[in-house]
């Protein structure tokens, strides 16, 4: 992981940067055996100012998990994480909460159905004293529902009155409540209609580029990751197989779990798809409590070999800007 690190760009462009972390959940497997599963294993990457990271990757591969740890809502197992040239490991995260902030998966489970929109939205607010008096509370939450797309008839509202569409409007204007700097968001539109994960990725950039925000973007749709990102890492049973730009990374894939991913998107053209050589993958995805030795990806990998179930490979630099641990590229 060193050569990641050393290609890193000057401190002052980097909002995070994530060093050799680690998130292991002691499993018990026996009367008194406990195993880790270990749900992220040694990963390090960074995200500049403004830049949107995307990471994918099957369900399981530790992708959640990896942005609940980033913001300590998970406490790392080990490693660092450096926000704005601090690292916030050991620290009290109070401070941090208004600068780093989660926009959840499920628009259905992730707001208090006792509480009304004001009060899911002015939450935060609330606690980190951002308003004088009620009515600056009140004008701060109805400029945040129009941000997003809500009425302002919306305010006294439960959340079961909405679709899930506007509940996930109501999550981001939660999250932008106490005016963050780098938001994650896991996996947002997944459990959308088509046409409003449209609307909810378009809003996203819109906020973007208006609030100057940096995003981790979760997700497991590898179209709509192309589309937000700038850069997309790959992950697979915890470990980050792939680094790349977005463009590169789809132009140019390395590692036989990118390639074989990139090989499953559906395309349109009924003549190009026709075409198109689908790569299949082979067996089932090992259990992180019995990870195979070696590299990860090496009982399902066509290529591999015996330097393969012997040594971790590293993430290094192939070319510009386009990381790969792979003994095959290496």
């Amino acid at each position: 992981m060193g050569e990641l690190q050393e290609n890193r760009p000057e401190s002052n462009d980097i909002l995070l940067e994530v060093r050799h972390l680690k998130k292991y959940f002691p499993v018990r497997t026996g009367f008194v055996k406990k195993t880790d599963l270990k749900a992220v294993d040694d990963v390090s990457f960074f995200i500049r100012r403004g830049e949107t990271l995307g990471i994918v990757g099957e369900s399981g591969c530790g992708k959640t998990t990896l942005g609940r740890a980033v913001l300590r809502l998970e406490e790392p197992t080990s490693g660092d994480i450096i926000y704005d040239n601090e690292s916030i490991m050991g620290r009290n995260m109070r401070e941090y909460r208004s600068r780093m902030q989660i926009v959840f998966q499920d628009p259905y489970a992730s707001l208090d159905p006792r509480k009304t929109v004001s009060d899911i939205i002015g939450e935060a607010m609330d606690i980190q004293k951002l308003y004088s008096t009620k009515e600056e509370r009140r004008e701060k939450i109805l400029s945040l529902m129009s941000l997003v797309g809500l009425n302002s008839q919306f305010y006294n509202r439960f959340p079961h009155e909405f679709s899930g569409g506007q509940r996930q409007r109501i999550g981001i204007a939660r999250a932008l409540a106490v005016n963050p700097g780098f938001i994650v968001c896991d996996e947002p539109v997944s459990a959308l209609d088509v046409s409003i994960q449209a609307q909810i990725v378009n809003m996203l950039e819109e906020l973007q580029e208006t609030r100057g925000l940096t995003y981790l973007f979760i997700a497991h749709d590898l179209a709509i990751v192309k589309h937000i990102s700038q850069r997309i890492g790959v992950m697979y049973l915890g470990h980050l197989v792939e680094l790349a730009g977005s463009a590169e990374l789809y132009r140019n894939p390395l590692h036989p779990y990118t390639q074989m991913l990139l090989s499953a998107i559906p395309i349109a053209n009924p003549d190009i798809s026709a075409k198109r050589k689908r790569i299949r993958m082979q067996g089932e995805v090992p259990s992180p409590l019995n990870p195979p030795s070696g590299c990860p990806f090496r009982t399902r990998c066509p290529y591999a070999g015996d330097i393969c179930a012997e040594a971790m490979p590293e993430l290094k630099e192939q070319s510009g800007g386009h990381f790969v641990a792979c003994h095959k590229c290496l």
